[in-house]
């Protein structure tokens, strides 16, 4: 259940490069460099997104990775600078956990998904990765893990109950 999100002022995206690589291809001619990056962009107010930019040339590849990522924006609830439950997500060989932290924590997370937290604008939360360390599949278990998270209000619309009935249980 992915919110997709409509982006009125695209020039208030941020891009962050999360991973650069340099992938070598052996010929009989001799060795051609390409490079593959992967970038994430974000508004700092709940809108993030994620692509993959190949090409011959750094800033060629950055470039589309970052057109990649405008082109596949969701959003996701941030409640008081932090997640608004715990959730985890599997992609590949990547595992994520992420949790809610109080005011003042900071963002205690590795480097593939501070990125993706700091592009969103999340000030405060607890992440841990387990299991492989590949920024491409850190980066998309993360992202997973965040469009499964649905606030209060949400969760009330879909019961057709008051909200204060959500909280109280």
């Amino acid at each position: 259940m992915v919110n997709r999100a409509k982006i009125e002022n695209p020039e208030e995206l941020k891009d962050r490069l999360v991973a650069l690589n340099r992938v070598t291809k052996v010929t009989k001619g001799g060795r051609t460099f390409t490079f593959a990056a992967i970038v994430v962009v974000g508004n700092g107010k709940g809108v993030i997104g994620y692509g993959l930019g190949k090409a011959g040339e750094v800033t060629a590849a950055i470039a589309k990775g970052t057109e990649a990522a405008k082109k596949n924006l969701f959003s996701v609830p941030v409640l008081k600078g932090t997640v608004p439950h715990e959730a985890t997500a599997k992609f590949g060989g990547a595992r994520v956990l992420v949790m809610p932290a109080s005011a003042g924590t900071g963002v205690v997370a590795g480097g593939a998904m501070r990125a993706v937290f700091e592009s969103i604008g999340i000030t405060d939360v607890l992440a841990k990765s387990k299991g492989s360390s590949n920024p491409h599949n850190l980066v998309k278990a993360t992202i997973e893990a965040l469009s499964s998270m649905r606030d209060a209000k949400t969760i009330a619309a879909a019961r057709g109950v008051d909200l204060n009935k959500v909280f109280r249980g």
